[in-house]
């Protein structure tokens, strides 16, 4: 096991310590015998360095092991090829992440969705209508699984077919995940082909203090990050500025004057940040506009049947049974089921479970 991922489960442990120890030592596995006369001089508070070495002599690296398998939990670490690229560029990326699900690949562009947990209509209204065709292109929505705006990018992107990943503040593990209402979005989140992620350890429960460093990360892991709806306080705006200072793009809806869920939003754009009234302006915003365009005629460069073409014409976002893409198409029930079939072979369709079905 990476002595990174070991290190991350020491109650004092914050990223600027670890960085501390990470310039001082010639290796991460120097740590695990370093003296407290080292540790001292490496920059760590006195006291911080009695308790770290009392939990390293009686940490259980088997303790460890088993409650990752049991959570489903995969780590990567900051000197891992798994580690994602953007996140890596930044200037005080996490030495070490836990992971349930799949991150997106290099090749798929990502996008931060952020905004207040009391969002308006205004603001929910305007994530619905930009999220979806985001998603539906082939954008990776990444947000925080918080109430309000977070919670609405996540089930937007999914409801879209597209994938979505959660940067938490706390653990990942089921029962310390945050907010608890949230468990059942996040599982869904896992089955659709996405990934719940955090720089912290299973069991850690998170504090004033780790949503603001977890907003980093999803600045970190994106192109650019998009404020839907931010007052003057919200923590939207640190993920913003955090996407300013990693050189990212900052994108922000606009609102109207005097609105107070707004008053981010209109600063953000006053200072510069790209005006999004759509979906179409993110794409252009993030010049994937050929990159989507490509991908868009991928989809129909696989031979067709007459009726493969009439069903897949007929297939929204909406998941539709069986039954009714019969009703719609005239055609058969034998021969929607067997179009439906390649479709989903061709990676046209996709099944939405109670024997319905959507376009990809």
């Amino acid at each position: 096991m990476n002595p990174l991922v070991v290190y991350s489960f020491f109650p004092k442990i914050t990223n600027r310590r670890l960085k501390q120890l990470a310039d001082y030592f010639c290796n991460y596995t120097d740590i695990g015998q370093a003296e407290f006369a080292d540790l001292v001089q490496a920059g760590w508070e006195g006291e911080i360095a009695h308790e770290f070495m009392n939990w390293r002599e009686n940490f259980s690296l088997e303790k460890i092991a088993v409650i990752l398998a049991q959570e489903g939990i995969w780590t990567t670490c900051l000197n891992d090829p798994t580690y994602p690229h953007l996140l890596k560029q930044i200037n005080d990326p996490p030495f070490t992440l836990f992971v349930r699900g799949t991150l997106p690949d290099e090749k798929q562009p990502t996008l931060a969705v952020v905004g207040t947990r009391k969002i308006t209509p205004y603001g929910a209204s305007a994530c619905r209508t930009i999220v979806p065709p985001l998603a539906e292109s082939g954008l990776a929505i990444v947000s925080g699984l918080a109430l309000g705006l977070d919670g609405i990018a996540h089930e937007e992107a999914l409801n879209a077919g597209g994938t979505t990943v959660a940067v938490l503040g706390g653990g990942i593990d089921r029962a310390t995940l945050y907010p608890a209402s949230h468990r059942a979005l996040s599982e869904k989140i896992l089955s659709s082909g996405g990934a719940l992620l955090s720089e912290y350890p299973p069991g850690f429960q998170p504090t004033k203090y780790s949503f603001p460093a977890r907003n980093r990360i999803i600045a970190g892991l994106t192109l650019g990050t998009l404020v839907i709806e931010a007052p003057e306080l919200s923590g939207a705006l640190i993920t913003a500025r955090a996407a300013l200072d990693y050189n990212r793009e900052v994108m922000a809806v606009p609102h109207p004057i005097g609105a107070i869920n707004g008053v981010g939003n209109n600063r953000l754009l006053k200072q510069g940040a790209r005006l999004i009234n759509d979906a179409t302006d993110v794409i252009e915003t993030l010049n994937l506009a050929v990159v989507f365009e490509h991908k868009n005629a991928e989809k129909i460069l696989p031979e067709l049947s007459i009726t493969e073409r009439t069903i897949f014409d007929i297939l929204t976002l909406e998941p539709k049974t069986i039954d009714r893409l019969t009703n719609e198409s005239g055609r058969p029930g034998s021969a929607v089921s067997a179009a439906v079939s390649m479709l989903e072979i061709k990676g046209l369709a996709k099944s939405a479970g109670n024997s319905s079905y959507i376009k990809v």
